[in-house]
């Protein structure tokens, strides 16, 4: 981190690896519409075949719409962490720190009760400068609310 804090943003705000989401649900329109329109342009498919085209396409979009679902909510009273299929709810006070490490496939929140919970809003990925930007913002919140380490 730099010698200056950063600023911390106001309340509420939302963190998502917006490029990531806008890749993986372009991909994954563009793909369902292909996949379709094959199963519509081949005339030696019956009914079933087609349907099973189509059953493929909507399962396609279904994974890459989960896998772009990722989000931090921060508000007042704590965090709201969207992972892939799962959201946990945190109070301020039970985050100790906020960890991006060079290599870290997203950031890490060190919490209260001795675990670490991966945020996947906050990733590298395909937007370094961004992901760290977030990272920095959420470590500000969390120690401008008391609940963080300060080491």
């Amino acid at each position: 981190m730099p010698a200056s804090a950063p600023e911390v943003p106001a309340l509420p705000v939302t963190f998502r690896p917006t490029r990531t989401r806008l890749v993986l649900l372009t991909v994954g329109a563009a793909m369902f519409v292909v996949i379709t329109a094959v199963a519509l342009l081949l005339e030696n498919l019956s009914a079933g075949e087609r349907s099973s085209f189509v059953f493929t396409a909507v399962l396609f979009l279904g994974v890459l719409t989960l896998l772009s679902r990722p989000k931090v909510v921060a508000d007042t009273s704590g965090v709201t962490v969207v992972n892939i299929t799962r959201t946990r709810r945190l109070e301020w006070a039970e985050i100790l720190r906020v960890n991006l490490r060079p290599g870290d496939p997203w950031v890490f929140l060190d919490l209260s009760d001795g675990t670490s919970l991966p945020v996947l809003g906050i990733q590298p990925g395909i937007a370094k400068q961004h992901a760290i930007r977030d990272a920095r913002a959420l470590r500000a919140l969390s120690e401008s609310r008391g609940g963080s380490d300060a080491h």
